[in-house]
C-alpha cells in the first residue's frame, strides 16, 4: 500500500515538471490532472490512516460524578450571634452610699430577692421632717373647715390649708417610693454575672450596680437578605453551628421581621432555644435556615451545568459505546443551587437516577462526540 501511495506521489511531481515546459495551451489541461491527482494522494493517506492499527486516536478526556434521583433541600446561610432578653444592667434607682451588697458574683438569684441597699439615712430624715409638717397641715386643715363651717372662716383660707396638706402628703409618698427603690431587688430569676459598685461606694440615679444573667432561653438571632423574605417563615427549619462549641442544634424560626433595614436590605429572623445550659449571650453561630425543600426531584452536580450560546442551561451525560463513551447534551430547567448540587427539570431528553454526567472537560466536547473518562 505504501508503495502505491510513493509511485501517485512521484507521479504527481512528473507533471508539475511538466507544467513548467508545456505551452501555455495545455496549461489548463495540467491543472485538472494535478487537482485529480491530489485527491487520489488525499484517498490514499485516509486508507493509510484506516489500516494503521499503530495510530492511537486522540479523544476528549472527561472527568464525570452520577445524578440521583431523591430529596433537595437548598439552605441560606448566614452569620448570628446567640442574644437574650434577660441578659440585664441592675442601675440604682436612689441617690446615696452603697450600704450593703448581699450577693456575689457567680450566685444563683430568685426573682424579688434583694441584692442590694442604699444608704436611706437623708431620705428617712426627710420623711420625719415632712410627716411632722403634715401633723401641722392636718390640724390647720381641720379648724380652717371647723371655722368656714361656723361661718367664721373664709373659703380662700380652707381651700389654702387642703392645698397644702394635699402637697405635703404627695410628697411624703414621693420620698417613701424613693426609699422602697433603695432596696435594689432582682427582677428574675438568673446569675448575678458581674458587681460594678462595692460598698461604701457613692452611687446616684441610673449608676449601674451589677449585671444580671438568666441564659435558660437564649435565641440564635441574624439577618437575612430580603430575596428570601417571602420564602422564610415561623415554623421554618433551621440549623446552628457554634463553632466555640463545635456543636450543632437543630431548630425553628420562632420570630421573623417585620421591617426591612433600608442600608443593607435585610430582615432579622430568631430561633429560641429552651432549657439552655451552654451558650453564652453574644456567641456567635452560622444559622442554616432551609428555605426551599423538594421530596423527589433530579440531582446533579452544579459543576456540570453549561450554558449554551442562547443562555440555556445543558449538562452532557454519557453512553457507553464500544471501548469508550458518546456525550449527549441534554437542556434542563434549574430549579435551584445549593452547595455542589443543583435540583433540575428535564426539558428533552432522559437522564435516570445514576447516569454520569460530565462536570470537567464539558466546555471542549459537542453533542455526540466520543470522549474518555477518567
Amino acid at each position: 500500500m505504501k508503495k502505491r501511495t510513493n509511485n501517485f506521489i512521484g507521479a504527481v511531481v512528473i507533471g508539475m515538471t511538466i507544467v513548467a515546459c508545456t505551452p501555455q495551451s495545455d496549461l489548463e489541461k495540467l491543472k485538472s490532472k494535478r487537482a485529480e491527482l491530489k485527491s487520489q494522494v488525499a484517498d490514499l493517506d485516509e486508507q493509510i490512516r484506516a489500516l494503521d492499527t499503530t495510530q492511537t486516536k486522540l479523544l476528549p478526556l472527561v472527568k464525570t460524578k452520577n445524578a440521583r434521583v431523591g430529596s433537595f433541600a437548598h439552605q441560606i446561610n448566614v452569620q448570628g450571634e446567640v442574644t437574650s432578653d434577660r441578659t440585664v444592667m441592675i442601675n440604682a434607682e436612689a441617690n446615696g452610699m452603697l450600704d450593703v451588697m448581699k450577693v456575689s458574683e457567680g450566685e444563683n438569684v430568685a426573682k424579688g430577692q434583694t441584692l442590694a441597699v442604699i444608704d436611706t439615712e437623708i431620705l428617712t430624715s426627710n420623711i420625719q421632717e415632712v410627716k411632722t409638717q403634715l401633723e401641722f397641715a392636718e390640724y390647720n386643715y381641720n379648724k380652717q373647715k371647723e371655722l368656714f363651717d361656723r361661718g367664721v372662716g373664709t373659703e380662700y383660707e380652707l381651700e389654702q390649708a387642703s392645698n397644702q396638706l394635699k402637697s405635703l402628703q404627695k410628697q411624703l409618698k414621693t420620698l417613701k417610693t424613693q426609699r422602697a427603690k433603695s432596696i435594689v431587688k432582682a427582677p428574675f430569676s438568673g446569675v448575678v454575672d458581674e458587681i460594678m459598685t462595692h460598698e461604701g461606694e457613692m452611687t446616684s440615679m441610673q449608676s449601674p450596680l451589677l449585671r444580671l444573667v438568666n441564659n435558660n432561653q437564649v435565641e440564635v438571632g441574624a439577618d437575612i437578605s430580603e430575596h428570601y423574605y417571602t420564602r422564610v417563615q415561623k415554623g421554618t427549619q433551621a440549623k446552628a453551628y457554634f463553632p466555640t462549641l463545635d456543636d450543632t442544634l437543630d431548630l425553628e424560626i420562632t420570630s421573623v421581621g417585620n421591617f426591612i433595614h433600608p442600608t443593607n436590605r435585610t430582615f432579622r429572623v430568631k430561633a429560641s432555644i429552651d432549657d439552655n445550659e451552654r451558650l453564652l449571650p453574644n456567641m456567635l453561630a452560622d444559622l442554616y435556615v432551609t428555605d426551599l425543600t423538594i421530596d423527589t426531584t433530579l440531582v446533579v452536580p452544579a459543576k456540570g451545568l453549561l450554558k449554551s450560546q442562547k443562555n440555556e442551561d445543558y449538562i452532557f451525560t454519557l453512553r457507553k459505546e464500544g471501548e469508550h463513551f458518546k456525550a449527549h447534551q441534554i437542556f434542563v430547567e434549574v430549579i435551584s443551587r445549593h452547595a455542589h448540587e443543583a435540583a433540575v427539570r428535564v426539558l428533552k431528553g432522559n437522564v435516570g437516577d445514576t447516569d454520569q454526567i460530565v462536570v470537567e472537560g464539558g466546555r471542549g466536547i459537542t453533542n455526540g462526540d466520543i470522549v474518555r473518562t477518567l
